[in-house]
Order: structure tokens, then C-alpha cells, then sequence
């Protein structure tokens, strides 16, 4: 059906377009200003291929869901039936569909579509990783782990009111882009997001095919499905590199709050490094947002913490945990995943110059009510049986500038955590 991974790149990073500029041929983009007129439609070869590509994608899978901007078909029963059960009652959402068996896509390949299509926004923002190596060596390749909130397409369009970023930078085309872009840069073996409400027909057909094994996990009663020409309820999405890594076990974990089930969900995974053959466990997860909710997050906390011991066997399998706690480090969620019997640090308090201390903020953003600056984003690891190798500098506030995010520069409201992890000699008796 399609000749070259290139073909295939362009198909599907550009199906649910209504109307694209004709792309320059592919290099770095320039600073330029952000486009002032109506993007002209897509010539009718490029049509012809998203044409194509959407008839694949539909062939692909059962389950695939409508591309584009009409509510997703995939998930007109949970639009419909959003009770505590939805999911449940719904399997099919929580599974990857399986895709037809496609050429590979090389990844610079699909950065050269995506700078392309870029070309007349802003360059990406220069963001430097900080070796924090001590004296331990490793004789195998780091684990890179990626921890982001996207921001999902339906709620940075319907519900979050960023007051001074332009519509225009939102629009999910190119802000697809820049998220892909910014993956492509960092190029993790495991990636960790949050508020994904577009995994089906972008980041599970993409990242697929780039060699990624993915799983998604969708909230019950998502917020995306109250806003108009939504894609589907967001969730929690976990990736990882399958020539690196084999799955041993998965749980989709449905956190509960006083022996309540909620909204907020997590993904937990065992996976065996194939060239040490030494296993740990990566978890993903998103805890309830606002003031008032504190807590709420520290019982959801507190049941992730329960289901994780079960998991890693006692803290025997290493851990690493990834999330937006929606909680500052002052309140009770943090404190349990810092005092836990998991033996757990966090990542980015090597930042710091005492090593305690957590970045001044993960998410910058200005909405309706005001100026909100915080550290919400976590990456959580066990302290006695890995190593921190090097973590991603967070953005300046010049970079970050006074219109804070999303902007015509950033695709999102959080900022992407970035580590680099190896384990320590000492786990060789326990995996």
C-alpha cells in the first residue's frame, strides 16, 4: 500500500488535517513569525494519501478510532455510559489494536516530516542534560526514561482557558508535531505520558513503528468527552523500546480513595532488559488535580504505593515511577513515596546543589484565574538498586518567556522530565 517508510510517515502524520501548506522539502526550520493567513489545502497527491492512510488505519484495527475532529467512534459507549464501570465493560480500549505489519519509519525520517511541518514556528527550545555520574560504573547502556503530560488536544482547546497562548498554537496538526518532535530529540527507551487523548490514530501507529511496544489506559470519566468534537477520553500511555526490553507483566491499575474507586488510573509493567537480563518495574500515572484534592491524591497515593509492593515482590524488582502527582513536595502524597518501604528518591532533587531539593516548577502556565507556577512532575526511582546517570535540565524562565505555556514553541503546559538510569552492582543477587 505504501511504497517508503517516507510516504508512510507523511500519510499518517498528516490524515486528520483537514488542510495542510504544501511542506518545503525537509531541514531545520527557521525562527520565523507564526503564520498570520489560513493554511492552503493539501494538493490532491498529499490527499490521496491521507486518504489512504485513514483507509489503512480503519483496516488496521476493529476497534480504530474516527481520525480527526468528530467524536471517536471507539469511544461513543464510554461518551455515552460514563459510569464506574465503563471501562471494565469496555476492554477493547485498554488493548493496542494490531497494526497491519508495515515498513519500519526511521526516526530521522519522521523528524525531517515533522520539522517540515514546523517550518514557520519558533525553533525548539535548547535543553541540555546534566551528568550527575558518581563512581559507580556500568557495563550496560542506560535505561532513558521520559516523563511528560502532554496536554490533551480537547482540553488545552476546550477547558483550559491558557489566556495568553494563541489558538493557533494549538492546533493539534502542528502540535503534534511538536510533541513528536521533542521525542525524537530526547529518543527514550521508555516513555511515560499523561492526558494522551489521541493514542490510536497518532502515538500508538507512529511509535509502533518506530519500535515501540505501547499500552493505554484511558480515565473512566475522562474530561475530554464533556468538550465538543473531542477524540476520545485521555489517559495514561506507556511505551517502551521492544529491542531492548521484553514485557514479563502488565497491570492496569484503577486507583481507588477510601475505598472508593476514582477517576485517575495508572499502568504498571515488569519489564527484563535484554542485554543484562536484569528486570524492574516502570509505572506511569496521573492523581487527581486541584486545591482541595490533597487528600484525595494522598489516599490514590497511597493505594498506587500498595499495588507496587505487590509488584516488585517487597521492593525486590527494582522501580521506577512516573507521574503528574498534581502535589507540590509539601504535601502528604509526596512525603509517603519519599518515606515508603520502596526505598524510593526522586530524579530530579539531583538537580539541586544540597541534592534535596525539588525544581521551583514542572508546569508554567497562565489561565483565566491567574499565573500558576508549579512542581507537579515526578520521576520516582529505587534508590539502593539503580543509579541516576543524567537528567535533562528543565527550561529558563527567559526561555520558558512571559506568555509562560503552551506556546508557539512548546506543546505543552508541563515540561518533559528526561533520565538516564543504570542499575546498581550490588542488584546482581536479586534479578
Amino acid at each position: 500500500m505504501f511504497h517508503s517508510p517516507r510516504r508512510l510517515c507523511s500519510a499518517l502524520l498528516q490524515r486528520d488535517a483537514p488542510g495542510l501548506r504544501r511542506l518545503p522539502a525537509p531541514g531545520l526550520r527557521r525562527p520565523l513569525s507564526p503564520p498570520a493567513s489560513a493554511p492552503r489545502p493539501a494538493s490532491p497527491r498529499l490527499l490521496a494519501a491521507v486518504s489512504a492512510a485513514s483507509g489503512a488505519a480503519r483496516s488496521c484495527s476493529r476497534t480504530a478510532c474516527s481520525m480527526g475532529t468528530g467524536t471517536s467512534r471507539l469511544y461513543s459507549a464510554l461518551a455515552k455510559t460514563l459510569n464506574s464501570s465503563a471501562a471494565s465493560q469496555h476492554p477493547e480500549y485498554l488493548v493496542s489494536p494490531d497494526p497491519e505489519h508495515l515498513e519500519p519509519i526511521d526516526p530521522k525520517e519522521l523528524l525531517e516530516e515533522c520539522r517540515a511541518v514546523l517550518h514557520t514556528r519558533p525553533p525548539r527550545f535548547q535543553r541540555d542534560f546534566v551528568d550527575l555520574r558518581t563512581d559507580c560504573p556500568s557495563t550496560h547502556p542506560p535505561i532513558r526514561v521520559m516523563q511528560w503530560n502532554i496536554l490533551a488536544q480537547a482540553l488545552g482547546e476546550g477547558k483550559d482557558n491558557f489566556v495568553q497562548c494563541p489558538v493557533e498554537a494549538l492546533k493539534w496538526e502542528e502540535r503534534k508535531c511538536l510533541i513528536l518532535e521533542e521525542i525524537l530529540a530526547y529518543q527514550p527507551d521508555i516513555l511515560c505520558l499523561q492526558e494522551v487523548d489521541h493514542y490510536f490514530d497518532t502515538f500508538q501507529p507512529l511509535l509502533s513503528r518506530l519500535g515501540y511496544q505501547g499500552t493505554f489506559f484511558p480515565k473512566p470519566w475522562s474530561p475530554c468527552l464533556d468538550v465538543e468534537h473531542n477524540n476520545g477520553p485521555d489517559g495514561c500511555a506507556l511505551f517502551f523500546l521492544q529491542n531492548r526490553f521484553k514485557l514479563v507483566n502488565s497491570a492496569n491499575i484503577r486507583l481507588t480513595a477510601m475505598t472508593l474507586k476514582t477517576n485517575q488510573v495508572a499502568i504498571a509493567q515488569t519489564l527484563e532488559c535484554k542485554e543484562s537480563g536484569r528486570q524492574f518495574c516502570i509505572a506511569v500515572t496521573h492523581l487527581k488535580a486541584r486545591t482541595g484534592w490533597e487528600r484525595f491524591r494522598s489516599a490514590q497515593g497511597c493505594d498506587l504505593l500498595q499495588n507496587l509492593q505487590n509488584i516488585t515482590q517487597g521492593a525486590k524488582i527494582p522501580l521506577i515511577v512516573c507521574g503528574d502527582f498534581n502535589a507540590e513536595p509539601t504535601e502528604e502524597v509526596y512525603k509517603h513515596f519519599a518515606s515508603s518501604s520502596l526505598n524510593l528518591n526522586s530524579a530530579y532533587k539531583l538537580l539541586s546543589a544540597d541534592g534535596q531539593s525539588e525544581p521551583p516548577y514542572t508546569t508554567w502556565k497562565i489561565r483565566t484565574s491567574g499565573e500558576c507556577r508549579h512542581t507537579l512532575d515526578y520521576i520516582w526511582y529505587s534508590k539502593h538498586a539503580l543509579n541516576v546517570r543524567s537528567a535533562l535540565d528543565l527550561l529558563t524562565e527567559e526561555q520558558i518567556g512571559p506568555n509562560r505555556l503552551p506556546s508557539f514553541n512548546y506543546p505543552s503546559d508541563h515540561l518533559s522530565l528526561v533520565c538516564d538510569f543504570s542499575f546498581t552492582e550490588e542488584t546482581d543477587g536479586l534479578l
